[in-house]
């Protein structure tokens, strides 16, 4: 499979284990992958390098075995260690360029943007795809930064050709209004690891954005 193809699909799901309500991030990414998503990112910032060598082994094995994609946010030794299909970078992390020459074109790499200017060097610069955000106030990622909003999101879908996931305080009372501004995958974080039923909410997500996008 085409490594761009392992990202068409409308739904890209983040780990967060703080905000699971007790769960761990094995049962919940278990239960994402059951209710149908196919899109799973390990974000957790607060857990040793053997917890999180662990759980991406972990969650290497489910995702492998159901085809989902895995991506590993910012750390590109993890990312490769447990042979992830992609690592996902910010602004701040190691150049664009240094992730490649260490995991080679077959890996994915995803490139945090906030504005047109970053948004444009990350397609020069290679990257697979671009996240768009934070569209909305967001209190999941500590240094998320102000809110870009939607105008932000308008430019990426009439002008950058890689692939976008939209994401930053995202919910279901603002989803449609996403969905409305061209966002072809979308990342919901506290809505569905938060859910009282993880599989249930990602379902009726999925059921959403299969019958708009």
């Amino acid at each position: 499979m085409d490594k761009r193809d392992k990202l068409n699909h409308p739904l890209y799901c983040i780990t967060a284990e703080p905000y699971s309500c007790g769960r761990s991030t094995l049962v919940v990414v278990n239960n994402m992958i059951e209710a149908g998503a196919r899109i799973i990112q390990y974000r957790e910032k607060d857990k040793s390098g053997r917890e999180k060598y662990a759980d991406c082994l972990a969650i290497r094995q489910m995702t492998r075995d159901r085809g989902v994609t895995f991506i590993v946010n910012d750390d590109v030794d993890l990312a490769l260690a447990v042979v992830a299909d992609g690592v996902h970078i910010g602004q701040n992390d190691m150049p664009i360029e240094a992730v490649r020459a260490l995991a080679g074109h077959a890996m994915i790499i995803g490139l945090s943007t906030h504005c047109p200017e970053q948004a444009r060097d990350a397609v020069l610069r290679g990257a697979d795809y671009i996240g768009v955000g934070p569209l909305f106030a967001t209190a999941t990622k500590k240094d998320a930064g102000a809110p870009v909003g939607l105008d932000y999101l308008d430019y990426v879908v009439r002008n950058i050709p890689v692939p976008h996931v939209a994401i930053g305080g995202i919910k279901r009372h603002n989803l449609d209004e996403v969905v409305r501004h061209g966002a072809r995958c979308v990342a919901l974080v506290t809505e569905i690891v938060g859910a009282p039923d993880v599989g249930v909410r990602v379902q009726e997500i999925r059921a959403f954005l299969e019958r708009q996008i």
